[in-house]
């Protein structure tokens, strides 16, 4: 039995049918389904068992000798939450309490970090020493209460047999419909593009960067969720990886590829960057894959051109 949390969500939703199509059905997922936009991400999946995420750990001490794996991917995710004690519930209590019960009944596990972590990316976008990261500064609070609970996970003497933290970069892909402002700047693209015929990008306020010329890890969706297959079976090295495809791109590469995509012709404008995010906003991130590719996976990364193509044209 596979645990997967936050599978009513985007990149969890996409690994229960990742998990589908290699045959593993018995899969107990776990979330508040009470918010029904998701609900859709969910339905159609082979699973055995929906539990609410606040009756898991009462669940799972009845449960654990069946569970064979977990994928902790649920969290509040949106970057511009302020409310700290929101974030310390969902993402840093949550997920010790999931460590700990991982570490009670020696379940392997694998969890969501993310490149929010490594804030504007003065220290780099290394994964390879545990020591940076108390040095790293987060640009906003979901940032922080990922770091956090990184360097909680390293600092403890109790460990799971195997565990590993995910740093995602910039996801992509189908089932992220239900996230709002904090969908992709693909999904946003798509939908602007079809409904105007153009699309509006933030205006740099970097002397750095031109407009558009912002640059971000974009990792499309299905390459996330083979990664998290691969370690579903291979259980060697426990520890913290960087997950985006290792290539920056600007957004501007990423605007224009969605027309290409739709076959329509470029009409690109942009706005000043809300202020609310404005001195939050990262100018560019590049994982190191290199950690990731040292135990052994090999796998190429979805170019952003073919991604993009998959996704417009396929979903």
């Amino acid at each position: 039995m596979i645990v997967v949390t936050g599978a009513a969500g985007f990149i969890a939703s996409c690994l229960v049918s990742r998990l589908n199509a290699a045959n593993f059905n018995d899969i107990v997922v776990v979330d508040n389904f009470a918010v029904e936009k998701k609900l859709p991400n969910v339905r159609g999946k082979k699973l055995r068992e929906y539990v609410d995420r606040l009756e898991f750990f009462d669940w799972l001490d009845q449960h654990h000798e069946q569970v064979e794996f977990v994928f902790h991917l649920g969290a509040r995710t949106d970057t511009t939450e302020q409310d700290y004690a929101v974030l310390d519930l969902l993402n840093l209590n949550y997920s010790k309490q999931m460590w700990q019960a991982c570490v009670r009944y020696q379940l392997p596990l694998v969890y969501a970090s993310s490149a929010a972590t490594y804030g504007d990316g003065t220290l780099g976008y290394s994964d390879q020493d545990d020591a940076l990261l108390p040095q790293l500064r987060p640009l906003n609070p979901y940032g922080e209460s990922k770091n956090d609970f990184d360097n909680w996970a390293v600092q403890q003497t109790e460990q799971p047999y195997f565990w590993a933290g995910l740093k995602f970069f910039n996801v992509y892909g189908p089932n992220e419909y239900h996230k709002g402002r904090m969908a992709s700047v693909i999904f946003h693209a798509f939908h602007q593009i079809r409904q105007y015929g153009n699309m509006t990008l933030f205006r740099s306020h970097n002397p750095n960067y031109i407009d558009g010329g912002q640059m971000r890890d974009f990792v499309y969706v299905k390459d996330v969720v083979e990664v998290c297959f691969f370690l579903l079976n291979h259980r060697t090295q426990s520890g913290i990886y960087n997950l985006g495809s290792g290539q920056a791109r600007t957004f501007m590469d990423l605007t224009l590829n969605t027309f290409a995509a739709l076959g329509a012709a470029p009409d690109v404008r942009f706005r000043d960057t809300p202020e609310d995010i404005r001195d939050k906003y990262q100018y560019f991130t590049e994982a190191d894959m290199r950690k990731l590719r040292s135990i052994g996976y090999e796998l190429p990364f979805t170019s952003l051109e073919a991604g993009i193509q998959d996704y417009v044209q396929q979903y």
